[in-house]
């Protein structure tokens, strides 16, 4: 039988937001730890360069900011324990029941904070080569590409917007998509097929990602002919989705499309267990908005737990 603790806030996730929220947590005196599958981190970990974080105008690697932040939470004497989550369960005395692959905790309040997985090309070079030309978010990585020329994967709004954005900062911008029209909305779409700097590739898919040190080459395949060429470029974008894996909280949260469904303090449709960061259905997910979305949080769960107490700091309202 798993081993059982009690808490009153239980943080799943360790990645920028979930250490946010904890740290806002511990300053307000409540009891927390956090509880991640994988190393802290998160997203952090796979990006190079961070240039449009405040207080760092030389910009920062990820790794390095995770490793600031990591090393922030653990000066508060915050616990980061590997574990993986496996379901959040109501109990009889209105407090939630956290299960891990090691240890039950009996909790008064959750903050999800989760984050996303990009999905990835799944070609061969990709891994190799990410974070050193291959990148998953065109407006964390594209300033370090100004002039240059570069190809956006995918064909919705995501890779639409991207395209666009590259286009204002790169020499030239190719777009690739393996169908022969954009899933994008219509009004980007004609957007972007009206800007002069972006050239789409259509019926085309990715085989390969090439380069020593950094992206030098794709290699692509029309998906009509069979045929392969070489594009010169020096980074690769991927806008072909995220993944949210919130399967285990279908039966208890509502979710969009995916993404944890929450209102502006974070609160979800369930009383104490609050979202935060690129896993709640917001429209922008970038590391200001997930600290942001976690200071929100870290205070709505406060409220939530000091009325538990029995105490009176501002007014919570149930959800709706």
């Amino acid at each position: 039988m798993a081993n059982s603790r009690e808490v009153e806030l239980v943080i799943v996730g360790a990645g920028v937001a979930g250490c946010t929220a904890a740290i806002y947590a511990k300053r307000y005196g409540v009891d927390v730890v956090i509880l991640d599958k994988g190393i802290a981190g998160g997203q952090l970990l796979t990006v190079a360069r961070i240039d449009n974080f405040p207080g760092f105008p030389e910009g920062i690697s990820g790794v390095e900011l995770s490793q600031r932040v990591r090393q922030q939470v653990e000066n508060y004497g915050i616990e980061i324990i590997q574990q993986e989550v496996t379901n959040i369960s109501r109990q009889d005395n209105g407090r939630w029941l956290v299960q891990s692959t090691e240890a039950d905790w009996l909790t008064v309040a959750v903050v999800i904070a989760t984050g996303v997985v990009r999905r990835s090309l799944n070609v061969p070079g990709e891994k190799k080569l990410r974070g050193r030309g291959v990148s998953y978010c065109a407006i964390c990585d594209g300033f370090l590409f100004r002039g240059e020329t570069v190809a956006v994967v995918g064909g919705g709004n995501a890779a639409a917007e991207d395209a666009m954005y590259l286009a204002d900062i790169c020499e030239k911008v190719y777009l690739i998509h393996r169908r022969d029209r954009l899933r994008a909305d219509a009004y980007l779409g004609q957007r972007l097929l009206g800007n002069g700097n972006i050239e789409p590739l259509w019926n085309t898919v990715v085989q390969e990602i090439i380069g020593e040190e950094e992206v030098e080459q794709l290699r692509l395949r029309n998906t009509q002919t069979d045929a392969e060429w070489l594009l010169p470029v020096t980074g690769v974008f991927v806008a072909i989705g995220e993944i949210a894996h919130t399967d285990w909280l279908e039966d208890l949260l509502e979710l969009d499309d995916g993404f944890i469904r929450t209102d502006m303090s974070m609160r979800t449709n369930q009383p104490g267990i609050f979202a935060a960061g690129d896993i709640r259905n917001t429209v922008v997910r970038q590391v200001t908005t997930a600290v942001g979305d976690a200071t929100i949080a870290a205070y709505s769960a406060y409220q939530y737990i000091a009325q538990r107490r029995g105490e009176v700091y501002g007014e919570y309202q149930e959800p709706k």
